[in-house]
């Protein structure tokens, strides 16, 4: 293991390097966290270190690329619910395919009549492209992901813009008569077929990330911003309160608040956030007490492992996916009592814990079930777990440098603190700017338009040099 010093150095040379990085340009397009709550209090109160620096640049050019294709609405879909009603959320069960054989003329079927003539069968892991032809769930978690970073950006920067995007997304999807979505999710992940027109429990899986809205409101009520005024505020709350209501009583609902796995952890996030958004804090750590004292207690075995995640076809993913929601509950609970006993050190039946989750995860090689393009989704559980139990022999630390050189420059090291100043990471110049000109978020490709070959040139000679003496 590396020792403090080298560790030390090496992660200083690292935040230097990234922070050269952002001022040529080179910056990474946007993330979606499979989900996260960051302490609002925190954020509104602007006490970052240095060192944070190059994460809240990435932010404040997430918040840009973020909002493109903004606003977003459940009316915009090109098919209607069963309902009637385009106001309906609606998305199909992403695992589901059709099977046709028995159907007649089955090469002259269109899209349409494939949906509701032919059998589906589930495969799981599988995914079915031709569910985004209705993008609800896609729309919602754009609208998630811009909000969160907009009223981060807003909160960082003091600029009214980035609270008026926030504002006018949330507007679009939840207010407006002409847009807005009604509060249940009845049509949430339908399982086509013939019969077959109704949301099942899994839907509620798709709105997961309602926590990242409720957290950006938080920031826009804490900022007392312009942008989200009291009638806004009051017909959010409205709107909270009747899609609580659906939560607690639709039986779908129910069904998926019972769910072992991490559909259970993820409804959750949800409902805590809600009773959070609307200041019912009791209610809040009653939903978190009732998560940690139910179906945790069997989602992690001695040793670490989380077994209803790693029977699924894509087990790295899963137990990344699933820490993510437990991490995001315990934060919630937190949040919502700070005298309460915290719940980062709840053990379950076996006497397991989130850090020892996280730690048997980090043992895993995404290799091993062929999901190299799943790794990054652990390292915002690292850096969490981090950030809470400390990390006094690097280990933490040391896998992210070794797994992600780039992590100081990940929006999640921002509230994943005091992980950084525990370990002397240093801190990145603050003259480093902004990029203007980052890459659309539609496509995967760096940002390195408007800059010149000698400003690359130059880039890479200075690498080149920390990398020498990183060696």
């Amino acid at each position: 293991m590396a020792s403090t010093t080298f560790l030390s150095r090496t992660v200083a040379l690292r935040s230097l390097a990234l922070a050269l990085l952002v001022s040529t340009g080179v910056v990474r397009a946007v993330t979606s966290y499979a989900n996260d709550f960051a302490d609002p209090d925190y954020i509104v109160s602007g006490n970052f270190g240095k060192n944070t620096q190059a994460a809240q640049n990435t932010i404040i050019e997430w918040a840009k690329d973020s909002a493109v294709g903004g606003p977003w609405s459940v009316t915009s879909k090109p098919y209607t619910p069963p309902s009637g009603d385009k106001h309906d959320y609606m998305s199909w069960s992403p695992y589901w395919w059709p099977d046709c054989s028995e159907v007649g003329n089955k090469t002259e079927l269109t899209p349409e009549q494939i949906w509701t003539t032919c059998p589906y069968k589930q495969r799981d892991g599988l995914f079915n492209p031709d569910v985004r032809e209705i993008n609800d769930i896609g729309h919602f978690e754009s609208l998630a992901d811009a909000v969160l970073y907009n009223t981060l950006a807003w909160s960082i920067s003091q600029d009214h813009t980035y609270a008026d995007t926030a504002a006018k997304f949330i507007k679009t999807w939840f207010l407006d008569d002409a847009t807005r979505m009604n509060p249940n999710l009845n049509y949430g992940q339908v399982k086509r077929g013939p019969g077959n027109s109704n949301g099942t429990h899994t839907g509620l899986l798709d709105l997961k990330c309602m926590t990242k809205v409720v957290n950006g409101i938080l920031i826009l009520r804490k900022t007392n911003s312009l942008a989200w005024p009291g009638d806004m505020d009051s017909g959010m709350n409205t709107w909270v309160k009747q899609y609580i209501a659906w939560l607690e009583t639709a039986q779908i609902a129910i069904e998926e608040q019972s769910a072992a796995n991490n559909h259970g952890t993820f409804f959750y996030n949800q409902l805590a956030s809600l009773k959070i958004l609307l200041g019912d804090f009791t209610g809040a750590r009653n939903v978190t007490d009732m998560y940690f004292n139910g179906i945790y207690m069997n989602q992690i075995v001695e040793g670490g492992e989380q077994p209803l995640e790693a029977i699924r076809t894509r087990p790295y993913h899963y137990r990344a996916y699933n820490l993510a929601a437990m991490i995001t509950n315990a934060r919630l609970a937190q949040y919502a009592d700070r005298n309460a006993p915290s719940m980062w050190n709840k053990t379950t039946e076996e006497g397991s814990t989130i850090k020892d989750a996280l730690d048997y995860a980090m043992t895993i090689s995404p290799s091993a079930s062929h999901e190299d393009n799943y790794a990054q989704e652990l390292y915002l559980n690292v850096a969490a777990v981090a950030s809470v139990y400390g990390d006094p022999d690097g280990k933490y630390a040391t896998f992210l440098d070794q797994k992600e050189p780039q992590f100081v420059q990940e929006p999640f090291y921002l509230w994943n603190q005091p992980f950084a100043m525990k370990e002397g990471l240093a801190a990145a110049p603050n003259n480093t700017k902004p990029n203007n000109n980052a890459s659309n978020p539609k496509n995967n490709n760096s940002a390195m338009s408007g800059r010149s070959v000698n400003d690359i040139g130059l880039y890479t000679v200075i690498l080149s040099y920390l990398v020498y003496l990183l060696t």
